[in-house]
């Protein structure tokens, strides 16, 4: 499996170098007021490439910081709680009649 997710590694990183020297022409990027920037293609590319996941990640962080705070304010509520018992259980762990009536007989064993 490992020699799999090399290969696959390999294969995509030969293919994204494969297309940055397929693309070392310059480009000219316009933004407003006149400023220009020129670079070659990939490098635009790959600037754009990085915005969109910082945009992407950025976008996430308001849920994802929602619901670690919930999480942490739940966190020590849920350590302290303490779990009811049923008013059937026994600490000798014998076998008691069936809560569910005379047609389901009780469990027995593990």
């Amino acid at each position: 499996m490992r020699v799999i997710s090399w290969l696959i590694r390999a294969f995509i990183f030969f293919t994204l170098f494969a297309f940055a020297l397929n693309n070392r022409q310059l480009t000219t990027v316009h933004w407003f007021f006149g400023v220009q920037w020129r670079a070659p293609l990939v490098i635009v590319v790959l600037a754009a490439f990085a915005a969109g996941c910082a945009v992407g990640v950025l976008a996430m962080l308001p849920g994802a910081w929602q619901r670690w705070r919930l999480s942490r304010r739940r966190l020590p509520r849920m350590a302290t709680a303490k779990v009811p018992v049923p008013p059937h259980a026994t600490p000798t762990g014998s076998v008691l009649p069936s809560e569910f009536g005379t047609e389901h007989p009780p469990r027995v064993g593990p």
